[in-house]
């Protein structure tokens, strides 16, 4: 069986035909990862050395990033003994995935195609989840969808979840038109590794477009109770949207200490803020990226500019972490 050896030193066996992501998870080692199907870029690596065949499409990587050795490790086996560059979560522990029953607590539209839905665990369910992670969604039918947690782990057992509504969506039909208070449903997770850490006295920054808001919401709530010899050296959060109505949130901005700066692509001649795109926001705004700690989430798109330009703009690879969110191969 191939030998991997990652950059830190750590090695595991990978059978003929097992994704690397899964090897290195069954041997104990967390590498970074969010879909686990090649649509998101999050499990992205770099073989140093040896040979690799894509067990799925890579659609998460650019032509620029595959000619320069790029993997995506949810969807790549090794032939050879490799040498991989990926990004290693050491000691953090991850609380296992299960399955819970859950009912509808709360539904309220935030915008004509924005819902905030708040879901009921068991009293007694010890649901445990770093703030940022992700949820499946087990509806009627059958049907499973993910949705970042939009808050902190609370002794009330809430989950809060921002959905969208996709046009033709069987799961958007449900929540937006069927949806009713006290419906049973099934949650099954927490999934990903998009959460803080690292963060001790950095420039922390928070990229996100449309409900890629919630995680983020999340890891704010999550910040008000870490100690403060590791808290980051400063907070800043860059929201992008079309429209006024795509931004239904606001953070308490005293709470932290965090500057907060909404951007429009779409604005009308009376929207006084920022204009474009979060990424080209964020480097016009702040050039310097020595400190700085970047998490995204939202848009593929979004999270490829942003990676490519801040990298560009010399922000080392292990200090953007990011989870793109991906449309459902089967609405």
């Amino acid at each position: 069986m191939p030998i991997i050896t990652t950059h830190a030193g750590k090695r595991f066996s990978a059978q003929p035909g097992e994704a690397l992501l899964d090897a290195a998870l069954r041997s104990g080692i967390l590498l970074e990862h969010s879909c686990r199907t090649g649509r998101c870029s999050s499990c992205k690596a770099q073989v140093m050395t040896g040979a690799t065949i894509a067990l799925h499409d890579e659609t998460g990587l650019s032509p620029a990033e595959r000619e320069a050795g790029w993997i995506l490790s949810c969807v790549r086996s090794a032939t050879s003994d490799v040498h991989l560059d990926a990004q290693d979560l050491g000691a953090v522990p991850l609380f296992p995935a299960r399955t819970w029953p859950c009912r509808v607590q709360a539904l309220q539209r935030m915008s004509a195609n924005v819902l905030i839905v708040t879901l009921r665990l068991p009293p007694a369910s010890e649901f445990n989840f770093h703030p940022g992670q992700y949820v499946d969604v087990i509806g009627p039918g059958g049907l499973r969808r993910s949705y970042s947690v939009a808050n902190a782990p609370s002794a009330d057992k809430l989950i809060e979840l921002h959905v969208r509504q996709v046009d033709g969506g069987a799961m958007s039909a449900y929540w937006f038109d069927q949806a009713r208070v006290n419906d049973l449903l099934r949650l099954q997770g927490p999934r990903g590794t998009f959460f803080l850490r690292d963060m001790a006295g950095t420039d922390l920054v928070f990229l996100a477009t449309g409900t890629g808001i919630a995680p983020v919401k999340a890891m704010l709530e999550g910040l008000k109770i870490v100690p403060k010899t590791e808290q980051p050296a400063s907070i800043s959060i860059y929201w992008g949207g079309r429209t006024r109505e795509d931004l239904y949130w606001h953070p308490a901005v005293t709470e932290l200490g965090l500057r907060f700066v909404p951007v429009l692509s779409r604005a009308d001649v009376t929207w006084k803020g920022e204009r474009g795109y979060v990424q080209n926001v964020l480097l016009s705004d702040r050039a310097d990226t020595s400190n700085m700690l970047v998490f995204a989430c939202g848009s593929d798109a979004m999270i490829h500019s942003a990676n490519e330009q801040l990298r560009a703009a010399g922000l080392p690879s292990k200090r953007f972490h990011s989870d793109a969110f991906v449309c459902s191969a089967v609405v």
